[in-house]
């Protein structure tokens, strides 16, 4: 909401001088000012309309864990969330690598089961299951697997056994660098200037021979946008 004043059933009015911005996500929220007592004085007006829990400053929303250090950097990861996935499917003891998929892997349809008996193997693999839990992961806050799972992601219909070793490396990738996230610093000048990449292969789909391409938008030196 803009500068001016609420009005409630409670309070005649209250006043707010500076932009005040509230994050929703089902029955959580985050908010955010400039001002500590106006940002206090929000919550008092939420708390007289609704019945609501004050966490204190944030430090976890939606599995994304928030570190900071005061006053110049602040850090979003999912660690834990992470962690938690390794344990589920048993890849938490795995030997980890430096890479988020390898160059020895050339995926393709002609990879899927070519028998019935190939295709009933795989059908005892959550293959989507692992899919799904680590493209949260790249929606948040992990960019650097977005080329990996967009290439594993194509054949959740029909995986192969490639396929699925392909994934496994990808998870082996997450079991070494679990700390890894995005980070945001004050240091940088130009803080407001959004500063965007992009780049293409050429013709890197082995199946159809088309071109992927990717982008990414930066802001006081972290990623804000990727696909």
């Amino acid at each position: 909401m803009r500068s001016g004043f609420i009005k409630s059933a409670y309070d005649p009015c209250v006043y707010f001088n500076n932009t005040l911005y509230l994050l929703l996500y089902v029955d959580d929220i985050l908010s955010i000012g400039k001002s500590k007592s106006e940002i206090s004085d929000m919550k008092l007006l939420l708390k007289s309309e609704f019945e609501m829990k004050d966490l204190g400053e944030a430090k976890k929303i939606l599995g994304i864990e928030i570190k900071r250090s005061r006053p110049e950097t602040l850090m979003l990861t999912q660690e834990s969330y992470l962690r938690k996935v390794l344990q589920k499917f048993n890849m938490d003891k795995s030997k980890p690598v430096s890479t988020p998929l390898a160059a020895h892997f050339k995926l393709s349809r002609d990879q899927s089961p070519k028998t019935e008996q190939d295709r009933a193997a795989m059908d005892s693999i959550l293959y989507a299951s692992w899919v799904g839990s680590l493209m949260y992961a790249m929606v948040c806050t992990r960019r650097d697997i977005a080329y990996a799972m967009s290439i594993v992601s194509r054949f959740i219909a029909d995986p192969g056994e490639e396929h699925w070793c392909a994934l496994k490396w990808i998870m082996r990738y997450i079991a070494g660098t679990l700390d890894l996230g995005l980070t945001y610093s004050s240091k940088y000048k130009s803080q407001l200037e959004v500063v965007g990449y992009v780049d293409s292969d050429y013709a890197g789909c082995v199946d159809t021979r088309r071109s992927l391409t990717g982008y990414v938008s930066t802001m006081q030196g972290g990623c804000v946008s990727w696909k």
